[in-house]
């Protein structure tokens, strides 16, 4: 069985801490989104935790609300959020002994009816995604 994951990495010159910050801050999520959907963060708490909630205006051809809840949460090293579609978008951050960050973002829809994510063409957007979106979160922790 395919492991349903599409992950893409990059290391940054920041200390994960800055890095983490940005992802657990709601707000802050349309500075990063490489997908071009994300508009603004619409309700929820201005910091992330276990099993908070987060609603965001976006855009996939027409404007729409969407709630999300984080579902895993290790501070500073571990986060992911889903809304009512059972895929999973997790990032990872990894501390480097010279100080820099290996972030990871995973689209995961192992939890999902694959082939339907397939047919759709999920897994490919979502990766050209990821690939716009970490570029997006580097220039913003390194600029601090």
């Amino acid at each position: 069985m395919a492991e349903r994951k599409v992950s893409r990495s990059v290391v940054i010159a920041a200390p994960a801490s800055r890095i983490f910050d940005a992802l657990a801050a709601p707000r802050r999520h349309p500075e990063f989104d490489g997908s071009g959907s994300v508009r603004e963060n619409a309700h929820g708490p201005e910091r992330l935790e276990l099993g908070s909630r987060f609603g965001m205006s976006m855009r996939l051809g027409l404007p729409y609300r969407i709630t999300n809840r984080v579902v895993e949460f290790e501070e500073g090293r571990l986060i992911a959020w889903r809304h009512a579609g059972p895929h999973r978008w997790r990032w990872e951050l990894d501390p480097l002994e010279d100080g820099t960050t290996r972030v990871t973002e995973t689209f995961d829809y192992s939890y999902a009816g694959a082939v339907v994510y397939q047919l759709l063409g999920y897994p490919a957007r979502n990766a050209r995604g990821i690939e716009r979106t970490l570029p997006r979160l580097k220039r913003l922790a390194e600029e601090g």
